[in-house]
């Protein structure tokens, strides 16, 4: 799980998760190659090849770890990347899997390098050398591991090393849902949680849902709550507005850290460029957080560059501010 979500947030999202793929909402071509994948691995009464989950947080792919395991009626482990300090924590969770059990380890980019080294061995030969004793007598015994199927998920694909990528029989990346997509997915969930919600608020809700599932269904949970509190529970778009706006979260789904990006490459470094860390340091947040949370968002909507020379305010951020962008810097935004 995204260690970033609170256990409330956590809780709230589970209630609300599909269970099957005809649940799953958007990502229509990742869910026919998943569905190939897992009905031809039924029909052969074998385990699916290792699958490997990519994109930005948010747009579900932990959800569709837990359906791989529903759908091929298999048990599924959890753990991250992070949890995974040394080679031995592995052996431990490999030792105990059964035979098609469905492994799913978020965040596996941030393995530490002995482990990554390791599970390459377990991917291909289903099996692990465990070492006894130190130095000179040490010996590597090999341990024979259960037929499983690893689903990996990453927000940064490029971290990987290319031996632990090639091991991966499918590799999907997951997009930003469009507005579509986004409205059946607010509305499926207000069904869940017995929201009234009207067709006008459902539309501004996914205006303001920057294409991403988890954000739609957070934004509607506080919009519920704005109701229950200050009107009769029937959230329509008067409603929806009030409650964005005392959550900070403007017309287009800027939040508070998105605009604290913004205001501090065009306030205090002039639009940029500027490092990352240096960036994440002027918001108070971490590198991590910048880079992987607002960044992919910021560039996508266009208020934001990746140059060689760092982070770099657009023209369009300069007027999302209010404010006159300087005369371009020749070369900032080449590639």
């Amino acid at each position: 799980m995204n260690s970033s979500l609170s256990s409330e947030e956590i809780t709230a999202e589970q209630a609300l998760r599909p269970h099957t793929l005809n649940e799953f909402v958007g990502q229509q071509r990742v869910k026919d190659q998943v569905d190939l994948l897992l009905r031809a691995a039924r029909e052969r009464g074998a385990p699916s090849d290792h699958i490997l989950l990519s994109g930005p947080p948010g747009l579900g792919k932990t959800t569709l770890a837990m359906i791989v395991a529903s759908e091929m009626n298999a048990p599924i482990r959890v753990t991250s990347g992070p949890a995974i300090t040394h080679a031995g924590d592995l052996a431990s969770i490999l030792s105990s899997l059964v035979e098609g059990e469905i492994l799913f380890l978020d965040e596996i980019h941030r393995m530490a390098r002995p482990a990554e080294e390791m599970l390459y061995m377990a991917m291909e030969d289903f099996r692990v050398d465990v070492v006894v004793g130190k130095g000179p007598g040490a010996t590597a015994i090999p341990l024979g591991l259960p037929h499983f199927t690893l689903v990996g998920a990453t927000t940064r694909a490029g971290l990987l090393p290319a031996p632990l990528r090639d091991r991966f029989g499918f590799t999907a990346h997951l997009d930003f849902y469009d507005d579509s997509d986004i409205s059946k997915i607010i509305q499926r969930s207000a069904q869940l949680l017995e929201v009234e919600i009207d067709e006008k608020a459902i539309t501004e809700l996914g205006k303001r849902s920057r294409g991403t599932p988890r954000i739609a269904n957070r934004l509607l949970r506080r919009v519920r709550d704005y109701a229950q509190v200050h009107e009769d529970g029937k959230v329509d778009l008067s409603v929806t507005k009030s409650a964005l706006s005392m959550y900070e979260v403007d017309e287009i789904g800027l939040d508070r850290l998105d605009k604290a990006i913004l205001r501090a490459l065009v306030e205090q470094f002039n639009g940029g460029p500027v490092g990352l860390n240096t960036l994440a340091m002027a918001v108070g947040e971490e590198r991590e957080t910048v880079e992987s949370v607002a960044e992919p968002f910021l560039v996508r909507s266009g208020f934001m560059v990746r140059s060689p020379r760092g982070r770099a305010a657009t023209p369009a951020a300069w007027h999302h501010l209010g404010k006159t962008p300087p005369p371009q810097n020749p070369g900032l935004f080449d590639s």
